[in-house]
């Protein structure tokens, strides 16, 4: 508990820094923020594929006030040309991992992700059954409408075929002018 704490009270007075212009470097981004107060660390993170840093940096205070002080003065200030963007800095995150923070390890949340990927079988296990049920279902419609379909011939040719239901059809279209 006391660690998280201190973590808490550390993210208070670090600053992300961005916006750096490429001349910028460690000792000019100290110069730029010494005066709110007594700097414990000035960090620039290196881009490894041409070793410059990646136009952001962080600044860490001694002090939570002077890390305020030099955050409401600083940001939107300029500085060799670029315009500075100063906010409280995020905790560190590590990769991987559903939370992402760096005070839980990487297989902490193991049991979830295997209880994901088992409910995701299952949906799908459910999704194909549903889909089979539906397909079904429709052909036993589709062949319930033909055989409807085949009744309503027979009985027309029936007519045609029976001299009594013909006579019967003629009367009743003569009884009707």
């Amino acid at each position: 508990m006391a660690a998280v704490q201190q973590q808490q009270a550390m993210q208070k007075n670090t600053l992300y820094v961005g916006g750096l212009a490429d001349e910028v470097n460690e000792s000019i981004l100290h110069a730029a923020f010494i005066p709110f107060g007594d700097i414990k660390d000035v960090k620039t993170p290196l881009d490894q594929s041409n070793q410059k840093h990646r136009s952001f940096g962080f600044v860490t205070f001694l002090e939570r006030e002077d890390a305020s002080a030099a955050m409401d003065n600083m940001d939107g200030a300029e500085l060799y040309g670029r315009v500075l963007t100063v906010n409280y800095a995020l905790p560190e995150k590590i990769k991987g991992g559903e939370q992402g923070w760096a005070a839980h390890p990487l297989w902490a949340d193991a049991d979830t992700w295997f209880e994901r990927q088992q409910q995701e079988k299952e949906i799908l296990k459910m999704q194909a059954e549903n889909k089979a049920a539906m397909e079904t279902a429709e052909e036993l419609h589709r062949k319930k409408l033909a055989q409807d379909r085949q009744g309503e011939m027979e009985e027309d040719t029936e007519v045609k075929d029976d001299p009594m239901a013909r006579a019967e059809a003629e009367a009743l279209s003569n009884d009707n002018p």
